[in-house]
């Protein structure tokens, strides 16, 4: 009687359930899971990244009359740069201490500058158009540009409109505008007035050192054609949206 075969047994598998995976599939298994796992992380980074970019204002090219093209950036409605702030502090000054009794000097016949009368209380004064006009840079509040008219009244020379004195304001440093406060700046200003005469072409100077104060304001960029010449001069000097709050002696020259 033949001996039957004995009937093979799979080998024991401990704790296993299922069907076995040979090792090379494992490995491209695993190894595929973890390459998907990267490439989510770098298309939600990718994506994060983008909308950062997508939220941010880009700079913007502007063509200027004489062609050139300029980078500008966005600011806020009451954000002023410094450069803006240098040059309005630097003009302001300029326009309201520079003093030669003529009205538009840029032109081939100069008219006489009459002035503009400012009451005081022990005698009467003037101060120069351009002056006066340059004052609306001032701020309103405390009374601060009525008060300061005054003081400049005092001190311009009658002889300014007679053509027999002349004054210049010859800056020598502006410097960079400090943060005091919300939308709020200082400027140091060290600069000298210069006071000529008929009989005295060399001139004499006066150290004019001070800090300035300034404040952004909201003013219209354009106006009506139907416009008061007073209002218009107003928004003229005020259409940068900044104001002077504030001047003091400036204690240490800082150059």
């Amino acid at each position: 009687m033949a001996k039957s075969t004995p009937t093979q047994r799979e080998p024991l598998r401990l704790l296993s359930y299922g069907q076995s995976v040979s090792t090379p599939i494992a490995v491209v298994a695993v190894s595929g899971l973890a390459i998907s796992v990267v490439s989510l992380l770098l298309q939600i980074l990718n994506y994060g990244a983008t909308s950062r970019l997508a939220h941010k204002d880009p700079p913007s090219l502007v063509q200027l009359a004489d062609g050139n093209v300029i980078t500008v950036a966005p600011l806020g409605p009451r954000d002023r740069t410094p450069e803006t702030i240098k040059k309005f502090t630097s003009d302001v000054l300029v326009t309201m201490f520079n003093w030669d009794g003529v009205l538009n000097s840029s032109t081939t016949t100069p008219v006489p500058d009459p002035g503009i009368p400012i009451k005081l209380e022990r005698k009467p004064g003037k101060v120069t158009t351009s002056a006066w006009q340059a004052a609306f840079a001032l701020s309103e509040e405390n009374n601060f540009r009525s008060e300061f008219l005054k003081k400049l009244a005092e001190l311009t020379p009658p002889g300014v409109f007679n053509g027999d004195v002349q004054v210049s304001l010859v800056i020598r440093y502006v410097g960079e505008p400090k943060k005091i406060g919300e939308n709020q700046w200082k400027v140091d200003v060290v600069a000298t007035l210069i006071t000529f005469k008929k009989d005295d072409n060399a001139g004499s100077g006066i150290p004019f050192n001070k800090t300035i104060y300034l404040s952004a304001v909201s003013t219209p960029q354009t106006t009506p054609s139907d416009t008061p010449n007073l209002a218009k001069a107003i928004y003229e000097i005020r259409k940068v949206g900044l104001e002077i709050t504030g001047i003091t002696d400036l204690e240490r020259p800082n150059l």
